[in-house]
C-alpha cells in the first residue's frame, strides 16, 4: 500500500485519478487545490487533509516524512502550466510524480526534469491513456504486422466548451498551450506512437476556437482538425443531443473508440505501479510536436488540408 498526494484535487480530471487511487489499493493522504469544492473526495477518502495554500501543503508533506508517513507518489492534475513546477516539488519531495497530460509545455522542460530525476532518484511518470484502449492497441499490432505500408489518417475532435472556457486558464495559452495542447495532445502521441516520429508538420488554420493541419509520420499521412465549436459538429449528431464527436479513420475505415475511456486511469495506475509507467522520453515526441504547432504560422487552405476546413466561415 502507498502513500500518495495530489495536486489540483479540485480539477476537472482529479476525480480519475482518486478513483484510481482507491481502486489500486492505496492510500490518498493530502490534496491540495486553490479551489475548494472538493466534496466528492468523501467518497473515496474521508481522512485527507485538504489544503488550499501551497506552503502549508508542502509543510504537511514534509511532515508527514519526519513522521514515518512519507509520501511515495504525487499525482498532478494542477493547470497546464504548473505541471513543471509541481513534477519538480514531487522529485525532491523524494516521490514519484504521476503527471496528466501535458506533462510540459514545452521540449526543453522534458530535459530539465531528466537531470531532476537522476539527482533525486524518483521518476517522472505520465498519463497516456489511450496507449492502454483496446481498440487503439488492436490498431497498433496491425500496423506493426505491416512494416511497409504507409496509411491516410484523418484525425477529427469537437468538444464543445461554452464561453467559460476562454475566461478560465484553459483559454490562456500562455497557461494551457492553446488547443493542440490542451486537448490534441493524447491524439498526437497516440498517432506518433503507433505510426512513427514526425516528418513534416503544416498548419492550415489556428485560431482561439480551432486548429487545423496536416502531420506526416514515418508511416502515415494525417490531416488533423480540433475544435472546440459546437457548430462543428455534424448535424446528424448534434440532433442526438451530443456535444462531443471524435472520429478517426484510417484508409478510409472508422476506428471506434467513443467507448472504453472509463478505466484507463487505473489501467495506468497499475501500470506505474509496477514499474511499468511512461515517462519523460515517452512523452517527449507528442511536446515537441505541439509547441511547433502553437509557434507555426499557417499557410492557409492549401494542399492536404482537413475536409471539415471548409466549414470555417
Amino acid at each position: 500500500m502507498k502513500n500518495f498526494a495530489l495536486i489540483g484535487i479540485g480539477g476537472y480530471i482529479a476525480p480519475r485519478h482518486v478513483r484510481a487511487i482507491k481502486e489500486t489499493g492505496n492510500l490518498l493522504l493530502a490534496g491540495l487545490d486553490k479551489c475548494d469544492s472538493v466534496g466528492f473526495i468523501d467518497s473515496y477518502f474521508p481522512d485527507m487533509d485538504f489544503f488550499t495554500e501551497f506552503e502549508r501543503f508542502d509543510r504537511h508533506i514534509d511532515k508527514l516524512r519526519r513522521l514515518g508517513k512519507k509520501i511515495d507518489y504525487v499525482s498532478i492534475c494542477s493547470p497546464n502550466y504548473l505541471h513543471d513546477s509541481h513534477i519538480r516539488f514531487a522529485l525532491r519531495s523524494d516521490a514519484h510524480a504521476i503527471c496528466e497530460k501535458p506533462l510540459v509545455l514545452n521540449p526543453w522542460n522534458v530535459e530539465a526534469l531528466k537531470t531532476i530525476e537522476e539527482e533525486t532518484g524518483r521518476k517522472v511518470n505520465t498519463i497516456l491513456q489511450l496507449r492502454h484502449h483496446e481498440s487503439i492497441l488492436k490498431l497498433k499490432k496491425e500496423v506493426d504486422q505491416n512494416p511497409d505500408k504507409i496509411y491516410d489518417i484523418d484525425l477529427t475532435y469537437i468538444t464543445s466548451r461554452g464561453q467559460w472556457y476562454h475566461f478560465s486558464w484553459k483559454g490562456d495559452k500562455s497557461k494551457s498551450g492553446g488547443i493542440a495542447t490542451n486537448i490534441g495532445i493524447h491524439f498526437f502521441d497516440m498517432l506518433t506512437w503507433i505510426f512513427g516520429d514526425v516528418e513534416q508538420n503544416i498548419i492550415h488554420y489556428k485560431d482561439d476556437k480551432r486548429n487545423a493541419g496536416f502531420l506526416k509520420l514515418k508511416r502515415a499521412n494525417v490531416r488533423w482538425f480540433l475544435s472546440l465549436e459546437y457548430e462543428d459538429i455534424p448535424e446528424n449528431v448534434r440532433n442526438e443531443g451530443k456535444r462531443t464527436y471524435r472520429s478517426i479513420t484510417v484508409n478510409g475505415k472508422e476506428i471506434e473508440f467513443s467507448e472504453g475511456f472509463t478505466d484507463l486511469h487505473t489501467i495506468s495506475y497499475k501500470h506505474i505501479l509496477n514499474n511499468e509507467g511512461f515517462g519523460l522520453d515517452d512523452a517527449f515526441t507528442s511536446i515537441n510536436t505541439v509547441y511547433e504547432i502553437r509557434n507555426a504560422n499557417p499557410v492557409g487552405l492549401k494542399g492536404d488540408y482537413h475536409p471539415f476546413c471548409k466549414k470555417i466561415k
